[in-house]
């Protein structure tokens, strides 16, 4: 009889269900354990919620930052065309009620996915329990939903557990006016005045999307500009933006606590200062969902943030055991957490396959307007840790974006000196996670500035602009003041 490899996989998430259909693929047998649903925070909480609510958010954007420009008339009810009220606004409750009817249709299509290849999904906790083996097994003990115990015995565990939102001390979500992230969709009604904690990507997306659903925002950043960890030219343009259409950004401004006081919430900064407003949404950073998984009696090892540490293929410090995902700190991205799970599962399994590489991955800020990034950045070039020539082009120069009425954006690359390989990227612009690509295969595929400027494009298109800056890369000679 030909002997089967057991799997057990720790949490549905991303990093989760795309290594069980990988390893069920490769003809493993495969348990995946999971409390709330196959899809993980990214599918019901975080990713597919959020940017499901920025949808309804982008199209009153887009149209209010617009209308006028394209010579669209907005009228009310009268047959009196020239009337000039606004009859734009949205129904909070009926949008939450669509987020999250995508989301559980994107987990229910997710298991069956799953589930069709041939994995058994159990519902319920996991945890190791103890070292391994003689044999190189591991166990993991399963706590159902009923209170009852299975023992599951697995030739290698993937944990994929992810993260929940970071709370501070005096700071507590109630569910009502102080909420994270995972909380927003319970509202049916629109904030009035919305403080938002925390500028980074979570910050800024909510910031931005509830400032379109007509909620008046207060951004709250404690460093000099939102998004610190993006390119500064980009977070410029959006900070830029944001104030432009109202937002009150305040910057080095660090929250240390929120309360309610009636149906208000006031927030006090750490310098004294006290903002008020009807709704606080805390977006301070996540936690990983590490403890309780019996990770120290397993021997696998934890850093001080709470983080399961892994090699570029996965392997956690304790044999047969594996990680991928928001749990590990690597990436805090969907796309990460995948190709840690399906990159865990083809190293196990003797599979052909590549170790991580984070130079090659793209990632997209949902704010209006969006921002993409792949490869090395502006901070990289700035510190001197690779030596890359930039060109900057705004797409205000663009024809489309002109017909468009698009204001603000630009792409910039990055390509080596000598060779006019591509290293790198950024494009901000609406739908800019999709004009990314083309710069994406360009960096995954070492192809140079020339053989982008030299590809079609349509004309007119906003990645013209792409091919617009490969050629003013390609051209201008090495060291030139770009």
């Amino acid at each position: 009889m030909e002997y089967v490899t057991r799997i057990v996989i720790i949490g549905g998430g991303p990093g989760g269900y795309e290594a069980a259909l990988v390893a069920a693929q490769l003809g493993a047998e495969v348990t995946v354990v999971d409390a709330d649903g196959l899809g993980g925070a990214s599918v019901l909480t975080d990713c597919v919620p959020s940017k499901t609510l920025i949808a309804t958010a982008e199209v009153m954007t887009t149209f209010d930052s617009s209308y006028e420009e394209l010579g669209i008339i907005v009228a009310d009810d009268t047959p009196h065309i020239d009337t000039p009220a606004r009859v734009v606004g949205v129904d909070l409750g009926k949008v939450n009620r669509r987020v999250k009817r995508l989301a559980l249709a994107q987990s229910h299509d997710i298991t069956a996915s799953v589930t069709r290849a041939g994995a058994r999904v159990m519902r319920g906790r996991g945890r190791l329990e103890g070292m391994q083996a003689l044999d190189g097994s591991r166990k993991v003990v399963v706590r159902t939903a009923d209170g009852s115990e299975e023992t599951l015995v697995a030739d290698a565990v993937l944990i994929a557990t992810g993260g929940h939102p970071r709370e501070l001390p005096d700071a507590q979500p109630d569910g009502e006016r102080i909420l994270n992230w995972t909380q927003v969709y319970d509202l049916d009604e629109l904030p009035e005045e919305l403080i938002v904690v925390g500028s980074g990507v979570t910050g800024a997306e909510f910031a931005g999307a509830y400032q379109a659903l007509g909620s008046r925002v207060t951004l709250v950043s404690s460093r000099d500009r939102v998004l610190p960890g993006e390119d500064p030219d980009a977070a410029a343009v959006l900070e830029d933006v944001f104030r432009r259409r109202g937002m009150n950004v305040m910057a080095r401004s660090r929250a240390a606590a929120a309360k309610r006081v009636g149906d208000r919430v006031e927030v006090t900064l750490a310098d004294g200062r006290v903002i008020s407003g009807s709704h606080c949404l805390m977006a301070v950073g996540a936690v990983p969902n590490s403890e309780g998984l019996g990770l120290e009696e397993a021997g696998v090892k934890v850093r001080e943030s709470g983080h399961i540490w892994t090699d570029k293929v996965s392997r956690t410090t304790a044999p047969g055991v594996y990680a991928a995902g928001d749990v590990t700190g690597v990436f805090a991205l969907a796309s990460v957490a995948a190709m840690q799970g399906r990159i865990a599962m083809y190293h196990f399994l003797g599979d052909a396959v590549a170790p991580l590489n984070l130079k090659t991955v793209s990632s997209n800020v949902f704010t209006d307007p969006e921002i993409a990034t792949v490869g090395y950045t502006q901070a990289d070039v700035d510190a001197g840790k690779i030596d890359a020539r930039v060109v900057k082009l705004p797409l205000l120069r663009n024809p489309r974006a002109k017909m468009q009425g698009i204001r603000d954006g630009f792409v910039k690359i990055f390509c080596r000196p000598g060779t006019g390989i591509v290293v790198g990227g950024v494009v901000v612009a609406p739908r800019a996670s999709e004009l990314i690509h083309p710069i994406s295969l360009a960096v995954d595929n070492n192809l140079t500035v020339e053989q982008i400027a030299n590809a079609f494009t349509v004309y007119p298109s906003l990645s013209g602009s792409i091919a617009e800056v490969a050629r003013q890369l390609h051209t201008r000679k090495a060291g030139a003041d770009l």
